[in-house]
This record gives C-alpha cells, structure tokens and sequence, in this order.
C-alpha cells in the first residue's frame, strides 16, 4: 500500500511547467491527456541495490491516473475520485474506497491541484521553494506538518523543463524513490477506449 501511495504522490509532478523565474507550473486542462514512460528506483534501508520498475503512465485531469507496472511483473493501478483500483492481468486484486479511506481523498486533492496548476492547493499542504535549474527549474515540497501521520513524507523534488523529468521522494526514516519520466506526450482529446474503461471501472468504487 505504502508503494502506491508514494508512486501516486509522485504524479504531482505531472503539472506541465514554464520556464518562468521562479518557475510556476502550467495548466493542463480538461480535454489533455499526458502519456509516457516511467522508471522508478526505490531506495531501501538494508538492501544494497535499489529495487527497480518500469512502466507507462496516463493523466487524464479530472478523471484520474493510470500507472500501469511492466517489469519486473505486470500490474495496473488506477487512481479516481473515488478511490484506488489494482489489476493483475485483468483481474481485480484490490479496491479501497475514498469514502473508507480519508487520506485518499487528500491526496487526490493534492493531485488534482497539482494537474490544475493550482498552487494554492500545495502550499496548503507544503512548503514550496522554487528554484532556478540549469535545465530548466527545480520545486522542493516540504510538508507543513511533518508530524502528520496521514503524510508519511519527509520531502519531495521535482525537475523539470517542459513536464516534470525527475521526482524524488524521501521518507522519514530515510528510505526514498526515485522517479524519471520519459517519451512524454500531452495531446488534446479523449482518454484511449481502454483507459476510459479503466477509469470507469475504478468510479464505481
């Protein structure tokens, strides 16, 4: 569980960006739909080597998050208002409701300002520096209530010129995730068939 959450705290991260001093992220509306590859290295206390994934994304702003594992096993998650949805070669493992669980509901608020380019809605939540990258820009999120059991982060870092490159996730106790985007794509039109009926499937939770 912990593992999604942080893999779905990462897609803050998805808000397209100016290259503004500071940066500020861009709007990505309704009607967008942002597509791409990921690679995410988790960082673990104790294990030498970090464990390591691979996959492919979709964001579809005010329907949810498709992050859908290739290696090294295939596994779906799907994030909506609602809650979170997993699948295992088309078959449901596991569903938790937003209503059941409180924290879900924040965090798809927190992703949904993110992808609004509400900034609002994270400084509501965090600390947010903004800085000046040789490539392009750098944000620091540090929470307001570190204390808080429901926000089991200690710090978040995204990259970034166009979107968001690189995300890295850090934990209280020091273990973090690495996160790195890549072949990118943000069209204008509807989700794919089977990516609507994804996320059709995870509002009915």
């Amino acid at each position: 569980m912990t593992r999604i959450i942080l893999a779905l705290l990462a897609f803050l991260a998805f808000a397209p960006s100016a290259l503004a001093a500071p940066p500020e992220p861009a709007t990505l509306a309704e009607g967008q739909v942002l597509r791409g590859r990921f690679v995410q290295e988790r960082h673990l206390k104790g294990f030498q080597n970090p464990l390591k994934s691979e996959g492919r994304f979709t964001l579809v702003p005010g329907r949810g998050l498709l992050w859908r594992t290739d290696k090294p096993f295939a596994m779906t998650t799907v994030m909506s208002p609602s809650g979170i949805v997993q699948e295992v070669r088309g078959t449901e493992t596991m569903r938790l409701p937003a209503s059941k669980l409180p924290f879900l509901s924040k965090l798809y608020a927190m992703l949904g300002g993110a992808l609004g380019g509400d900034l609002r809605s994270l400084e509501g939540l965090f600390a947010v520096t903004r800085e000046s990258d040789p490539a392009g820009w750098r944000m620091v999120l540090v929470p307001l209530k570190a204390d808080d059991p429901a926000m089991p982060i200690r710090r978040i870092t995204l990259t970034g010129a166009r979107l968001v490159e690189a995300v890295e996730i850090v934990k209280p106790e020091g273990d973090s995730d690495i996160l790195r985007f890549l072949d990118q794509e943000l069209i204008a039109g509807p989700p794919a068939e089977d990516e609507a009926g994804l996320l059709g499937a995870a509002d009915r939770s």
